[in-house]
Parts: C-alpha cells; sequence; structure tokens
C-alpha cells in the first residue's frame, strides 16, 4: 500500500493531522510520503512516526520543498500506540509577560513564576510555550537557566513551531524541543491540571 499526500502551503498542523488519518487507513505494509514546505513540518511529521515507532527519512527536494516517507512493516503498524496513564499537570505559557497591566512588571512576574517552579515540591511534567511566550526559552532570555534546571529534572519543554518561525526565534531556541499544534492540543487535553500563569 503506498499513499502520497501534498501538504505543501499547509499551516500547523495539518500536515501532522493528515499524515496521522492517512496513518491511521493503513490496512497493510506500505509508505506514505508526504510533501512538505518547511523544515518545522518535517520535524514534526518525523516525531509522528516516532510516536509510532515507524520508520522514517526526509530529503530536502527544491528550495522550499522536502519529501518525508514513513515506512509502515505490518498491517496495524501505522496504529497510535497504546494509551499512556494521563500526564500530571501542565504548564501552557502563551506570554513573556504574566499578566495584564505593565509590561516591566509582567516580564518580572513571568521570570519569579518560573523560577518559582524549579523549586515547587511537585514539578510539572511539562510546559508549553506559546505565541510571545516562545520567546521565553530562546536566546536572550533572563528565564533561560531555571528552564534547562527543569529540564534537567525531567521536566519536558517544548515550543510551538509555528510561534517560534513568526517571530524569527527558531534558530536561537536554547532549551526544549520544538512542537506543533496538534501536539499542544494532545498534551493540554490529556493533562490531568493545565495551569496558565
Amino acid at each position: 500500500m503506498t499513499n502520497s499526500l501534498d501538504c505543501r502551503g499547509m499551516a500547523c498542523p495539518l500536515p501532522v493531522v493528515n499524515a496521522k488519518k492517512a496513518l491511521d487507513a493503513f490496512t497493510e505494509a506500505g509508505t506514505l510520503t508526504v510533501l512538505v514546505d518547511n523544515p518545522t513540518a518535517v520535524e514534526n511529521l518525523s516525531k509522528l512516526a516516532a510516536s509510532r515507532s515507524l520508520a522514517v527519512s526526509h530529503a530536502q527536494t527544491g528550495p522550499a520543498e522536502y519529501t518525508v516517507t514513513i515506512q509502515v512493516q505490518s498491517a496495524g503498524e501505522g496504529a497510535p500506540a497504546a494509551e499512556a496513564p494521563a500526564p500530571g499537570a501542565v504548564v501552557a505559557i502563551g506570554s513573556n509577560t504574566m499578566g495584564a497591566g505593565n509590561d516591566e512588571l509582567g516580564k518580572a512576574l513571568m521570570k519569579a513564576f518560573v523560577f518559582a517552579l524549579t523549586n515547587a515540591d511537585t514539578l510539572p511534567e511539562r510546559i508549553i510555550f506559546y505565541n510571545s511566550g516562545a520567546y521565553l526559552p530562546c536566546e536572550g532570555s533572563d528565564s533561560l537557566e531555571d528552564l534547562k534546571n527543569l529540564e534537567k529534572a525531567g521536566v519536558k519543554i517544548t515550543a510551538c513551531g509555528t510561534c517560534l518561525n513568526f517571530y524569527g526565534l527558531t534558530e536561537k531556541l536554547q532549551v526544549g524541543t520544538v512542537s506543533n499544534m496538534y501536539d499542544i492540543v494532545e498534551a493540554l487535553t490529556a493533562a490531568r491540571t493545565v495551569i496558565r500563569p
């Protein structure tokens, strides 16, 4: 069985959503080939394949064209992994400031919040950064050391790839990994508790 998707020009998370649907439809061994137009989509598709223990490869086939190939070796292999237990707390940070009002105060409050997380009795399982919150795990952030300490302590740190691209931060990410909206939605809906400072 072979299937090809042309996801060029599609915004996150559409390439991942379409690839997931295509993989779910596999009833026998085969190959799914997905065309995309940016490296973030390549990374997100690779993560999808890895989450299902599928072999994946990719190649740049043009100035803004990438081909991602996912191999399904047997019937049912493309299905999602068994349901994992619900994660603990997930912290969702959508701004580089905390609260509304004075931005200088808001930045100081956010820095204090991230620092306080490092000293919490129970650490969150994951911290998700999106919109201007994507500045926090990047070069120049006052919270970098605290975030690195949280990651060392086992907290999963992710930043929205679309947001990093929008703010020109993709190459400045210093801690954690690039995520996508599909992954963010799954993490938030599965979390036992969602904290939004």
